[in-house]
This record gives C-alpha cells, sequence and structure tokens, in this order.
C-alpha cells in the first residue's frame, strides 16, 4: 500500500511538472502562481529540455560530451521564461523568490537573456538582483554574451547597471568586451564600450589587443569576402589612439593580420596611422613575406595594390636569389609580378624562374612572361627605369607621401609608385 502511495505522488508530481511546464512553454502566469501558491512544485525545479544551439548550456572547454548533451539542456523556470521572451511568467517565477542566479546548465539567466538579446527580460532580471559580472561555466560574463547588433540595448543597460566594460573571461582566452564586439565586427558595440571607458589596447591571453582581432577577422575565410564592419572597427579604434605597432605572443602586429589576409585596404589604412612596414614576428618574417605565402589562397585579394602599398611604405624587398618564390605564389597575378619585379633596380632571370611558371599560366599571360623575360637578361633596365629606381632609393619609406606632392605628370607619379601597367619594358 505504501509503495502504491508513493508511485500515486510520484505521478502526480510528474503531472504537475509537465503542468508546470506547459504553462511556462504558453505564457500561461495564472496557472504558474496557481501551481507555486500551492506549493505543488519547487520553483527551482529543473526541467530536461531540447535545446540544440545550446541556448541553455555553456560547457568548458576541452572537455568530451556525450552527442545527447549537446541537443538537451536542464533549465530552471527562469531560463525557460526568459528563453521564451515571456515576461509575465518572468514575473511570477521572481516573485516567488526562484534563485536568480541559478546556472543548472552552465548559464545563468542573465547570459540567456543577453544571448538572445531580450532586453525587457535582462531590465527584469537586473532589478531582482542578477549579479552583472557572473560567469557561465565556458567563463564568459553577460557582456560577452552580447554578441549582435540587436544586443546593443543589452550591453548598454548592463554597463549602465555597473558590469565591469574591461571584465576579462575566466577562461584561457582572458577576452574583454571589446575583444568580442572587435572579433565579430560591431561597430556601435566598440563605440559604446569606448566611450564607456573600455581599454583600447587590453590585451587578451595571447597578448592581442582589440585592433589585432579586428585586423584578423576581417576576412570571412569561409566566404573569401571582406568586412567593412571590420574595417571601420579598425578606423575607429586608431582613432581611439589604439597602438598600431602593438605586437601579440607571436610578435605579430595588426600588419601582419592584414597581411595574411591580403586586405590591401587594412594595409593601407594601418600603414597610414603608422605601421612599421619591416616589423617581424618570432620567425623574422615580415609582412611581405605573410601576403607571398597566402596569395595563392586568396582569390578576393588585389596582391598587387598590397605589394605597392608595402614596397612604396619602405618595406625590403625579396632576396633577389629567391624571387622565383615570388613566381610560385604569384605566377597568376601578372600584375603583382610587375610590381615587384619594378622594384629593383636589375635583376636576372634563373632557371628556377622557368619551373614556378606552370605552361598553362604562361600561356594565358604570354605577352607579360615574355616581357618579363626580355627585361631581367644580361642587358640593363631602361633609363626611365633606373631614375625611377633612383628616385625611390632617396626617399625610401617616404614614397608614398613624397611622390604625389612631386610637380610632375600624374602618369609619372604612378610610374614612380610602381603602378602596374600590364607589361615590362
Amino acid at each position: 500500500e505504501n509503495m502504491e502511495g508513493r508511485m500515486t505522488r510520484a505521478a502526480a508530481a510528474k503531472l504537475v511538472k509537465k503542468a508546470f511546464l506547459e504553462a511556462l512553454k504558453s505564457n500561461d502566469y495564472e496557472t504558474l502562481e496557481e501551481l507555486l501558491s500551492q506549493e505543488k512544485i519547487d520553483v527551482d525545479t529543473v526541467f530536461e529540455v531540447e535545446d540544440e544551439n545550446l541556448i541553455l548550456a555553456s560547457y568548458k572547454k576541452g572537455y568530451w560530451l556525450p552527442s545527447y548533451k549537446l541537443k538537451i539542456s536542464w533549465a530552471t523556470g527562469l531560463h525557460l521564461a526568459v528563453m521564451y521572451g515571456h515576461l509575465e511568467s518572468l514575473l511570477v517565477l521572481l516573485n516567488h523568490k526562484a534563485t536568480i542566479n541559478c546556472r543548472p546548465n552552465g548559464k545563468a539567466a542573465i547570459h540567456v537573456a543577453c544571448e538572445l538579446a531580450n532586453v525587457e527580460c535582462l531590465k527584469i532580471l537586473c532589478s531582482h538582483g542578477a549579479k552583472l559580472n557572473c560567469f557561465s561555466m565556458s567563463g564568459q560574463a553577460p557582456l560577452h554574451f552580447c554578441t549582435s547588433r540587436t544586443a546593443m540595448p543589452c550591453a548598454q543597460q548592463l554597463v549602465w547597471r555597473g558590469a565591469n566594460v574591461n571584465i576579462k573571461t575566466n577562461n584561457q582566452e582572458e577576452e574583454t568586451p571589446l575583444h568580442t564586439a572587435a572579433r565579430l565586427g560591431i561597430p556601435e558595440l566598440v563605440a559604446f564600450y569606448v566611450e564607456q571607458g573600455a581599454h583600447v589596447d587590453a590585451v587578451n591571453a595571447h597578448m592581442e589587443t582589440p585592433l589585432a582581432c579586428a585586423a584578423y577577422w576581417s576576412l570571412h575565410y569561409k566566404d573569401q569576402i571582406y568586412s567593412p564592419d571590420h574595417h571601420l572597427i579598425c578606423r575607429m579604434l586608431l582613432d581611439y589612439k589604439a597602438e598600431v605597432n602593438a605586437r601579440d605572443e607571436d610578435f605579430k602586429s595588426p600588419l601582419h593580420k592584414a597581411a595574411w589576409n591580403c586586405d590591401h585596404v587594412l594595409l593601407h589604412m594601418l600603414l597610414e596611422a603608422g605601421a612599421e612596414a619591416n616589423i617581424m614576428d618570432v620567425n623574422g618574417c615580415a609582412p611581405l613575406q605573410y601576403i607571398l605565402k597566402v596569395t595563392p589562397v586568396r582569390p578576393a585579394a588585389q596582391p598587387e595594390v598590397c605589394y605597392q602599398l608595402l614596397l612604396n611604405h619602405g618595406a625590403a624587398r625579396i632576396y633577389p636569389l629567391q624571387f622565383h618564390k615570388v613566381l610560385q605564389a604569384c605566377h597568376s597575378h601578372p600584375r603583382a609580378v610587375e610590381v615587384v619585379i619594378n622594384s629593383y633596380e636589375h635583376i636576372k632571370w634563373t632557371s628556377k624562374w622557368k619551373a614556378a611558371i606552370p605552361d598553362d599560366v604562361f600561356e594565358r599571360h604570354q605577352d607579360f612572361y615574355d616581357s618579363l623575360f626580355a627585361v631581367c637578361s644580361n642587358s640593363p633596365r631602361s633609363l626611365m627605369h633606373l631614375c625611377r629606381c633612383a628616385i625611390r632609393e632617396t626617399l625610401l619609406e617616404r614614397c608614398h607621401r613624397a611622390v604625389p606632392l612631386l610637380a610632375i605628370p600624374l602618369a609619372m607619379k604612378k610610374y614612380l609608385l610602381l603602378e602596374p601597367e600590364g607589361i615590362i619594358y
């Protein structure tokens, strides 16, 4: 009889729990109020719900999880009310003293509100004592969950109510909210954080500044598309006096990151802001060598503009005996080859040059390559070219500034600045 009674109570509790969950989903706050007032269910009861997008869950990096845990999460009614955006249900739960900072699956309700950019839920949670700087299991504070333009009001509420705008993630990344906004390309958040006192040169665990993050993530690698939002953020950070030559743990500067992306817009911006064209990383590689490495895998890039910018800002040229590597990387971009070859007073071709150019590419650009091998022979270059080299040698890293000021025709200025013409003479 006792066993039957226990089974009956268990079945009844299960039915109550189901009714409570259904009321949460449908925002039936009157039923919630009734069940809680009659103490038929604990306000902090944990439910197991579908959560394929991990809105409710947060895990530490580096831990193995069974596949079912990536589809199902634990959550209290508070989390579910926030996820569904049901304000009335949320208020009922809070009025019945729901534990506001509870993290049944690694996230508090405030994290869920920020991730879903639900500012009304966030306001209610904050006014009931939600911790503004609490960390999720993955080590992120609420500000780190503001990851879209629509989350701007949430970020504003958090900061205005006292959240630490310079808080770092409590994980191996040690990223500030400004890093997050710069990495994701959200100019509005960047402007707001800086206005509210964010450190523009804060560093993460890899010694990267927000400028370095924005520079690196300016290229969407999957689509090979450059992001105007990331470019804008870099411009903003430079205007906020971010250090343009800041170095990360591998001694890479933002210019290295831009060069790795073959991003001529960003290269120009950084160089004009004072970036050092010959700055070297931990392996002794300068930005120009980065461009050389990635030219074949950056279909949307304009490598000739990248080389031109760096050389006009005083970048050291590729060692002549290694010029075949330029051809290996740029054989499909004859304009890029032209820019680099014209930076030398004279250079003589070797057998490695021809081996570096595939036959089909040579045929496709035969006029150009015929001119290349004709010019790079035992004969000296033209007097006009030698004059160009002499002027550039005098100006060095001032070429980009000084040449436009010269009282000479525009065509001659372009010639001095290595503007490609499609043929070498």
